[in-house]
């Protein structure tokens, strides 16, 4: 009795400080939906109202509730805001109607699944892979079980069902993989201003310092570009496990972002989330030294909205 008395009076004081934060104050706003685009400092957000547009400043701070009635707060950096994200904005508005945002709450495991779609929808697609292989088996089971006629039976049976089961589950993932894509394919194209690609050595994420000076011209570029983003891709060669080629392509996505955030003077604001892709997009065949060579790369771009660009 009193463990209950004791989470009513909390839900008391959240309802009680939730109407003290939206109260008279005309100038506040918020805003619930999912990001369809991203322009430099500010997100498109499609809401049940309609597109509204959310202006990010250098106040501005990104969570994730979590824990008994969201009070465990994780706070992340805006890279993560990027498109097909669900987010909750609250700030204020100003004279153009758009929403200046203070906090911008995100649910991680939609997060999760925003950026494993962003690197190429590899999770899901290799559990397609895994079940058109499980059909396959269960084919040749049932196969096999047809020549022992009735002593069988209930063993072939038993396989359809397997079957059965295994359709249902690639029809569901092959439904996830279209609705998950039509999120992005949906979203607004952009012109690539420009380009460079980083070359490392084996297991390093050192970037060498010819390399620099090209990061630091990409960013003299960018910076003088209208509501310009940049896309950082991190890659590694198939020397070592996928789970190492992983973990180093991401070490390596990290290292460019922080040099073009420290020495290219690029506002974090203005880096889309980096993507870790190990092995997988390799550039050149890893049979040979040089392509191997080829693989242990980052790719950064330099992208405006095409409308932007064209206005």
């Amino acid at each position: 009795m009193q463990r209950k008395t004791i989470v009513v009076s909390l839900m008391a004081v959240l309802v009680v400080a939730s109407i003290s934060a939206f109260g008279a104050d005309g100038d506040k706003a918020r805003v619930k939906g999912m990001i369809t685009s991203r322009t430099g400092e500010t997100l498109l957000v499609k809401s049940a109202d309609g597109n509204v547009t959310v202006v990010l400043t250098d106040y501005t701070k990104t969570k994730d509730d979590k824990g008994l009635f969201g009070l465990d707060k994780q706070h992340m950096s805006n890279v993560v805001l990027i498109p097909g994200l669900k987010v909750d904005v609250d700030g204020t508005s100003d004279d153009q109607g758009r929403v200046v945002a203070k906090t911008i709450t995100v649910d991680g495991d939609d997060l999760e699944t925003s950026e494993m779609i962003q690197s190429g929808l590899t999770p899901t697609a290799e559990q397609v892979a895994t079940n058109v292989q499980h059909i396959a088996a269960n084919r040749q089971n049932i196969s096999a079980n047809k020549v022992q006629l009735a002593a069988q039976k209930e063993s072939i049976d038993t396989n359809q069902q397997n079957i059965s089961a295994n359709k249902q589950q690639i029809e569901s993932n092959i439904k996830d993989i279209k609705e998950n894509t039509n999120r992005f394919t949906a979203l607004s194209e952009y012109d690539v201003k420009g380009e460079t690609t980083v070359k490392f050595k084996v297991s390093s994420s050192r970037i060498s310092p010819q390399d620099q000076e090209a990061l630091k011209n990409l960013a003299q570029t960018a910076t003088g570009l209208t509501g310009y983003i940049v896309e950082v891709m991190g890659y590694a060669d198939a020397t070592g496990t996928a789970e190492m080629n992983t973990k180093l392509s991401e070490d390596r996505a990290k290292a460019v972002v922080t040099f073009l955030m420290q020495q290219g003077n690029v506002p974090v604001r203005h880096i889309v989330a980096p993507g870790a892709m190990g092995e997988y997009g390799s550039a050149a065949p890893n049979e040979t030294k040089a392509g191997r060579a080829e693989n242990r790369r980052v790719e950064v771009k330099v992208l405006v909205n095409k409308g932007i660009a064209g206005s």
